[in-house]
């Protein structure tokens, strides 16, 4: 049989599922932005157009600031009141409350959590949601290749233009390949969501159910940072950050702090998976031009955004934000193709031979691996050899434990490794580990650990080398 680009969800949509995937590749031809001729979404009701799931379905939620939480909450009343159970409820960071990974939906939903937000912290810690350990990049790979195959995707897209194309807005990060393996989409069209340029397109008559709504796009309002959190940014903005630097920034106020310092900097661009309000600050200001770049120049890279209504103002109809799909975006080889690629993540803890546990507190799951090892990787590896990978954290928790330790917690993960770790920043200074054995690493960590956890870490250190720390 001759594949045709899109038949193998074109038959899917009419009901004709008895085509064996597995002898039918659709993952490899399906583009969703490119018109059904003839085709139109149903109008619904967000209850209508939930009441198509049923139990034991896998349903994909797009996340972050296009969370479409109508769909969301109109799909746990449904749940609940059709009796359905076993329900799986695949997702990244999603915003807002998530009402189906509630106690009181225990049976009826289970949140498959591909990175973990604070709506699904207690679900997951408590055994009623799963947490599935993923690279960034590689989540679309689940989706084209059926792993995980996805029966409806709720998705929160701009209003069909004059041709008929929606935008998936701020986030197309994983959401591009969730609608390519999707047999059912139901999409929330809403004027409210900014219409972005890049991979984020989708033709309204592959929506199979549209509902209509006008509401403002959940906000996270920038956090002012601590004094501690200013000092890391600070130490990175003034020692690490050069002119015409590539950056990317992950989640949090350390990377949010490092962007706040930036505002002497020069010709900066940005190849990122997420940005938020102080990255159009510095566009704003002339810092970021992105003319230095070497992978779509002139052009504001990322996957996904949060932040401000200015955020959303920024980006809609902005022909210089390009919203691409996670595994362009988190590729290795394009993030290592910029010039001095600096990429700025946070950290929980780190041990003294430079393993970084990013994703957990001991046993107790926190967020996920997200894309710290791409960039990492990226950075290392850049073309041009000055790229700068960095991992930031404050010197002791909000217990007053050190976050730099002999040992990493039980329980704990390891998400980027002592073989990946470059540089380390506390608010005590640059820890650079590249290059360096364990003894090495270990008196350069104790340096920018807290004053007054110094000499036990060395005690300790000893104890596990077997010899003192040393330069």
């Amino acid at each position: 049989m001759k594949i045709v680009p899109g038949l193998c969800r074109y038959i899917w949509r009419q009901g004709r599922r008895s085509i064996s995937t597995s002898s039918f590749p659709c993952y490899y031809s399906y583009e969703p932005a490119f018109p059904i001729a003839g085709r139109q979404p149903k109008i619904a009701s967000a209850q209508e157009a939930v009441s198509v799931i049923k139990s034991n379905d896998r349903v994909f939620v797009q996340g972050v600031a296009a969370t479409p939480l109508p769909l969301t909450q109109a799909m746990a009343e449904y749940g609940n009141s059709a009796g359905l159970t076993n329900v799986e409820v695949i997702h990244i960071l999603t915003d807002g409350k998530a009402e189906y990974a509630s106690k009181e939906y225990e049976g009826i939903f289970r949140s498959n959590c591909l990175f973990i937000g604070e709506n699904l912290r207690e679900a997951v810690n408590d055994g009623r949601a799963d947490f599935m350990p993923v690279f960034l990049s590689e989540i679309p790979l689940l989706f084209r290749r059926n792993i995980l195959n996805i029966d409806v995707a709720l998705v929160h897209v701009s209003p069909p233009d004059e041709h008929g194309f929606c935008s998936l807005g701020p986030s197309v990060d994983i959401a591009r390949s969730a609608i390519q393996n999707a047999k059912y989409i139901i999409a929330l069209s809403n004027p409210s969501m900014p219409r972005t340029f890049g991979d984020g397109l989708i033709h309204k008559s592959h929506v199979d159910v549209m509902v209509d709504i006008d509401y403002p796009l959940p906000e996270l309002l920038p956090q002012q940072p601590d004094d501690v959190e200013k000092s890391i940014g600070k130490l990175i903005a003034e020692n690490l950050v050069e002119d015409g630097a590539t950056l990317q920034m992950g989640i949090g106020t350390i990377p949010n702090s490092v962007v706040s310092c930036l505002h002497q900097h020069k010709d900066l661009g940005v190849h990122t998976e997420m940005f938020s309000d102080g990255v159009v600050d510095l566009v704003e200001r002339g810092c970021i031009t992105n003319a230095k770049k070497n992978l779509r120049p002139g052009k504001l890279v990322s996957s996904f955004a949060m932040g401000s209504r200015h955020l959303f103002k920024f980006m809609n109809n902005n022909p210089s934000v390009e919203m691409r799909d996670i595994s362009f975006v988190n590729k290795v080889d394009n993030i290592s193709k910029n010039p001095k690629v600096t990429a700025i993540n946070s950290c929980i803890e780190v041990d003294i031979t430079g393993q970084v546990v990013s994703d957990s507190i001991g046993t107790r799951m926190y967020s996920g691996v997200g894309g710290q090892v791409d960039f990492i990787r990226g950075a290392a590896l850049g073309y041009d050899g000055l790229g700068k990978p960095i991992l930031a954290l404050r010197s002791v928790t909000t217990e007053g434990e050190t976050s730099i330790v002999p040992f990493i917690k039980q329980g704990a993960g390891v998400v980027t490794t002592r073989a990946h770790v470059h540089y380390i920043v506390t608010e005590y200074g640059l820890a650079y580990l590249f290059g360096k054995n364990l003894r090495q690493r270990a008196h350069a960590l104790i340096k920018i650990a807290h004053p007054a956890h110094r000499e036990w870490l060395e005690k300790e250190a000893f104890q596990r080398l077997k010899c003192m720390p040393s330069p």
